[in-house]
Formats: structure tokens, C-alpha cells, sequence
């Protein structure tokens, strides 16, 4: 036999109280004494009593949930991302609730529409899909790492200084023939700035600067054929700066595929410096984005918009890169 679930009369009644002031109490509303307050939790414990959070959002006109939308927590980068938020999130007392989107335009605007419906008090959104444009307008939202509109405040790493320090690191090596490869140049994200501090150093070098697009959306296959290709149009190559860690060690793995070595003789450089690649792939090279930070900043943002809706913000928050040197360049 289940027990009957005590009701706020139960607690009421066994700390002495009113049950309005046990409202008060579980929703942090008006002036209530410490002794009076301790009193209500002690009762609640009692009678294993668990408060409605349903109720108490409906009370706080707050739901105290976030939405998270990410292409996929399969990405490391994504991965430790996700993790990051829910960190910093529960330090808030908000709870997470995380939509894979898969790269799926009609999958995203699903999860709009469910996370609409649980009236979350914001969401941070890590895809690409410009078609949330419209929507995001009817709650507060963060952008992590790409342009939704101009009224969306976006979390980014200096990525113009991510790719000068890549080319300048690779060029100081001893490079001549460096290609980087990059997502689409019509995404239009501060990623592209990673190609254009590239290209700058390119150009002060008076090298050539060759950038090899490869789609965003691609498959294990599709991405390790896209990489063979480039080594075939490319054959001179001696460096890769890669646009993300995951790309960068498949170059790794085609170049010995090819039977050749890296750094001697071609050197890689990648993009992200999770906690995961540092730790089993310490041998890349790479620009590491500062995650624990940038997590942090988004979240803060967020709870900045929910809180004080009349503040102005700025159009994007750049936190500082550094180079993490592994033995691939």
C-alpha cells in the first residue's frame, strides 16, 4: 500500500504554523523568522514531505528550467559543454533540460515548440538553424558560438585570434603549404573569423592561404573521405589547421594512413582543447577554447536576461584563446 502524500495542512500543523506561512517558507517570500523557518523544515523532513515544483513555478511565475539545444553530446566539445552549463546551472537552482538536435531543422524547431510548452525561463542554443530566429523572440535566449539575430547576445572564444595564433604557430615551424579547413564560409558564425585571422597571416607571410570547406553535417565516412580527398588535391601539403579537435585527429589519421609522420611531415593543429582530447590525445596541438568560462558567462547572461529584462547587453561576450602545444607540430 502506497502512504498517503502529506499536503501543506500536514506540515502546518506540525510545526505550529499557518499553512500560508509554510508557503512563505518553501517560496522564500516576505520576512520569516530563522526560528519559525527551521520549524517548517524540520516538519517537512518529518513527513518526507517533497515539495511541487509545478506549483511553486506557477506561484514564482519561474519554472527554473533551461533549455539546452546542442547538435549532439556525442562531439567532446559538445560533450563537456553540456556538462559545463548543467554545472553552473545547478549553482543557480535551475535544472536542465538538454535536445539533441542531430544537425535536424525540423527536430530543433520540435524542441522549440516542448520547451515552449514547459515554459522555460530561457534557452542557450549551440546549433546552427537560423530559422529560430522568429521564436527565440518570445523568450530569452543565449547563443553559444553562432549568429541567431542581432538582438542575441553570443558566447564565443577571440576565434580571429585563434586562427592567427594557428597559422603563426605552424608558420614559426616551418610550414609553407598550410590548409585549413573550415565549415562552410555561408554559416555565418564567429567560427568564420577563425579563417580570416588565418588568412591574415597568410597574407603577412606572403603565403598562399588555402581554405578546404567541408560540410558541417557529416558522418564518420563522409568526414574521413572528405579528409582523403583534401591529401589528394593537396598532395604539397606540410600543414593543417584544423577548425575543431575532432577533424584535426582524423588529418592525423590519414597521414599515417599514407605512411607518412607527423610533425616531420605534415603538421597539425586543431581547435577546442577539450578535457577529453588533453587528456587521451595529449599529442595534438591545439587552440584551446576557455569552456569552464564560457559556460559560465552564458549561463550568467541568461539568468541576466530572466532576471533584468530591461538591461542592455552586449552582442557578444569573446573570451581569450591559448595554445596548448602537443608533439604534432
Amino acid at each position: 500500500m502506497f502512504k498517503i502524500k502529506p499536503k501543506i495542512s500536514d506540515v502546518a500543523k506540525a510545526a505550529g504554523v499557518s499553512p500560508t506561512t509554510v508557503s512563505r517558507v518553501m517560496n522564500k517570500r516576505g520576512y520569516i523568522s530563522e526560528e519559525t523557518r527551521q520549524k517548517v523544515y524540520d516538519a517537512m523532513k518529518k513527513l518526507n514531505y517533497i515539495p511541487n515544483d509545478l506549483a511553486r513555478s506557477l506561484y514564482n511565475k519561474r519554472s527554473n528550467l533551461i533549455g539546452l539545444i546542442v547538435p549532439t553530446t556525442a562531439n567532446p566539445f559538445y560533450g563537456e559543454l553540456t556538462a559545463r552549463i548543467e554545472h553552473f546551472c545547478a549553482l543557480a537552482g535551475l535544472k536542465v533540460l538538454l535536445c539533441n538536435s542531430l544537425h535536424n531543422a525540423e527536430k530543433e524547431a520540435h524542441y522549440w515548440e516542448m520547451l515552449r510548452r514547459n515554459q522555460v525561463d530561457g534557452v542557450i542554443v549551440c546549433t546552427y538553424n537560423r530559422g529560430l530566429i522568429d521564436v527565440s523572440e518570445q523568450m530569452p535566449t543565449v547563443a553559444f558560438d553562432h549568429y541567431l539575430s542581432s538582438g542575441i547576445p553570443v558566447i564565443s572564444s577571440d576565434n580571429y585570434a585563434g586562427g592567427e595564433l594557428a597559422a603563426a604557430t605552424l608558420i614559426e615551424a616551418g610550414c609553407k603549404n598550410i590548409v585549413h579547413i573550415n565549415g562552410p564560409a555561408e554559416l555565418e558564425t564567429p567560427a568564420n573569423l577563425r579563417r580570416n585571422g588565418y588568412e591574415a597571416v597568410m597574407q603577412r607571410y606572403g603565403l598562399p592561404a588555402m581554405t578546404y570547406e567541408i560540410r558541417s553535417i557529416l558522418s564518420q565516412a563522409e568526414a574521413e573521405a572528405a579528409i582523403c580527398a583534401l591529401f589528394d588535391q593537396q598532395p604539397q601539403m606540410d600543414g593543417v589547421f584544423a577548425s575543431d579537435d575532432s577533424i584535426a585527429l582524423k588529418v592525423i589519421q590519414e597521414v599515417r594512413r599514407r605512411n607518412k609522420r607527423v610533425p616531420e611531415d605534415v603538421k597539425v593543429i586543431g581547435y577546442d582543447g577539450t578535457e577529453f582530447v588533453r587528456q587521451h590525445v595529449p599529442e595534438l596541438t591545439t587552440i584551446k577554447q576557455p569552456m569552464i568560462t564560457m559556460a559560465e558567462t552564458a549561463v550568467q547572461i541568461l539568468i541576466q536576461q530572466i532576471e533584468q529584462p530591461e538591461k542592455a547587453l552586449e552582442k557578444e561576450y569573446v573570451h581569450s584563446i591559448e595554445l596548448v602545444r602537443g608533439n604534432s607540430v
